[in-house]
């Protein structure tokens, strides 16, 4: 939902009144996160696997995200499409998380894509807010079981329902 994992290790560490450092808070949930992911695999998206697979057959396609490195490349690998991304970056190696813009932009460069020519997909009021204000088109496809926050849908370029539904072609 935005940000990195110092800003979500304080946030446990502060809300839950954990007698922890951050970074031991951060070190466990990742840890457990990626065992989950090898054990069970990630929460998939419905048609995710396949509009990644149709997309990244004719252009170069990134994931820009405020996981943890160990959590995107755990999640890759356990569905396959790890090869299929050309470009991989986790807000913890940026300066700002999402809602910054840094994370996106970071993306494009090392694709070697300028901003105005990326299309962001995202589910969440800050993820739209970093694909604005890094100056792309950005897509909404709202997850069901974690809905976006209100006003996230006026935010965005484009909202579909489905991402099965995404077509880059026909997104102005």
């Amino acid at each position: 939902m935005g940000g990195n994992t110092a800003t979500w290790a304080h946030t446990m560490r502060v809300r839950l009144g954990l007698d922890l450092d951050e970074a031991s808070i951060a070190d466990r949930i990742v840890d457990a996160m990626v065992q989950r992911y090898r054990r069970d695999g990630p929460p998939e998206i419905p048609g995710a696997s396949l509009s990644v697979r149709r997309i990244a057959a004719t252009r170069p396609v990134a994931v820009a995200s405020s996981a943890h490195r160990a959590v995107i490349d755990a999640a890759l690998a356990t569905t396959g499409l790890d090869a299929l991304f050309d470009v991989t970056v986790s807000a913890d190696e940026v300066a700002h998380g999402k809602p910054a813009p840094d994370v996106y932009l970071e993306a494009a460069r090392r694709l070697g894509v300028a901003p105005g020519a990326c299309l962001v997909v995202e589910d969440s009021i800050n993820g739209v807010r970093a694909g604005k204000a890094a100056g792309m088109t950005v897509v909404l496809i709202p997850n069901e079981s974690v809905p976006p926050a209100a006003g996230t849908h006026e935010l965005a370029d484009v909202v579909l329902e489905r991402l099965a539904d995404l077509d880059p072609d026909g997104i102005p």
